[in-house]
């Protein structure tokens, strides 16, 4: 049956012809756009995915600027290692010659002493934006190496690195006297001076709603030194560095502090009068006590070195820190081995990624001019059958005549 009001055959050419415009212009945007999963509603799914993906990207180009850094300061740290060795190794030959009965010890006790002066200079420049690895002033620093993502979320893994001692610093344990703090009854102690800066400290309580309370007594605080303040359940630590101000001190326990859960609001630590205190905001009492140790230097001895009056004990001597300097090259050279391998495998990781990403989302490009070929062709045939189609009703008219 044929009908002028209805006319199938243009409804089925006008349906195909826009289901085929529809593919070109998909076709169209994969090919200006390079990738067949543009949005998220060209495949929810793989969109997601691409884009987990792609977050993991980024933060992996963070990962290996953090392995670029580590390695660079691993660097420094492993130099200052080798030079101070190759140093001890001259001290060593000198402290040889002067076991001789008929050598001038005083002029070789001379050389000693420069070359000594030249190990602190080294180990106390040895520091790469203000890391030093070398003088005693870390035990340990954490570089971090990767993000491991599971179906639980994503964490982040370090590469931990063993600081060395290497400074000439002789050892000893400061302690800290005790007493009850309380907002009506602050102890306080002998004070003690750190670059014109008086820390006082000790253990005790501290009262709710006490202003301020330090207690107690620290006695000769040097580069290396490990200041530990504990308030409540909470324990913070710093470990003085050379050059240290009073302010760079409050700084590092409050950042230690904080970061091991203490909140600014219901305690604060403030510099007053030149006295490091601390303030209890909250409604109840929190035991306090702070502390410090001090560590050996592995060169602790360098300094006592004599090869005038005791030759033999200054060859004893000198061969155990040669060990020392040479066991802390190796220490770093093995961490900045390791390092450089996971940079090298964060590289090959993050171009894994990218291949990845690439062949769920970007678009086939062959695949895609020979389909953009094709439905232009049935683009014109479409045409073609839709105007053949309207002209169908035109043919009743000679049934009419």
């Amino acid at each position: 049956m044929s009908s002028i009001l209805t006319n199938t055959s243009a409804m089925v050419a006008l349906q195909t012809m826009k289901g085929i415009n529809a593919s070109l212009n998909k076709t169209q945007a994969d090919i200006s756009t390079g990738k067949s999963v543009a949005t998220a509603k060209d495949n929810a799914a793989v969109w997601a995915i691409s884009k987990v993906m792609e977050s993991d990207v980024e933060g992996f180009k963070g990962i290996s600027d953090s392995l670029s850094v580590g390695n660079a300061t691993l660097t420094v740290a492993r130099n200052a290692s080798e030079t101070v060795t190759k140093l001890l190794t001259e001290m060593k030959g000198k402290i040889v010659a002067a076991q001789a009965d008929n050598v001038d010890r005083n002029k070789i006790q001379t050389d000693i002493d420069a070359l000594t002066k030249q190990i602190e200079s080294t180990v106390g420049a040895a520091q790469f934006n203000g890391l030093n690895l070398v003088d005693g002033s870390q035990t340990t620093v954490n570089v971090l190496s990767s993000l491991d993502r599971s179906q639980s979320g994503v964490t982040s893994s370090n590469i931990t690195v063993d600081a060395q001692n290497l400074s000439t610093d002789a050892g000893a344990t400061l302690t800290a006297g005790g007493g009850t703090l309380s907002a009506a009854n602050v102890v306080t102690g002998t004070p003690v001076t750190l670059n014109g800066f008086t820390l006082q400290g000790g253990a005790g309580a501290l009262a709710a709603n006490a202003p301020t309370a330090a207690p107690g007594t620290l006695t000769g605080i040097i580069a290396g030194d490990k200041i530990t303040l504990n308030v409540g359940s909470v324990s913070g630590n710093y470990v003085v560095k050379e050059g240290d101000t009073a302010d760079s001190l409050v700084s590092g326990l409050k950042n230690s502090l904080t970061q091991n859960g203490l909140s600014d609001s219901d305690f604060t630590l403030t510099l007053a009068s030149g006295a490091l205190t601390v303030a209890n905001n909250t409604n109840q009492s929190a035991a306090i006590s702070v502390g410090t140790t001090r560590g050996t230097g592995g060169l602790a001895g360098l300094n006592s070195i004599d090869v005038v009056n005791q030759p033999a004990n200054a060859l004893n001597a000198i061969e155990g820190m040669l060990q020392t300097s040479i066991d802390a090259a190796a220490s770093f050279g093995s961490s900045q081995k390791r390092i450089e391998i996971q940079s090298e495998f964060v590289g090959k990781l993050t171009d894994s990624l990218k291949t990845g990403i690439g062949a769920m989302v970007d678009t086939d490009m062959e695949e895609a001019s020979a389909r953009l070929q094709a439905l232009q062709v049935q683009q014109q045939l479409a045409t073609q059958a839709l105007s053949i189609a309207n002209q169908q009703p035109q043919g009743l008219l000679s049934l009419f005549r």
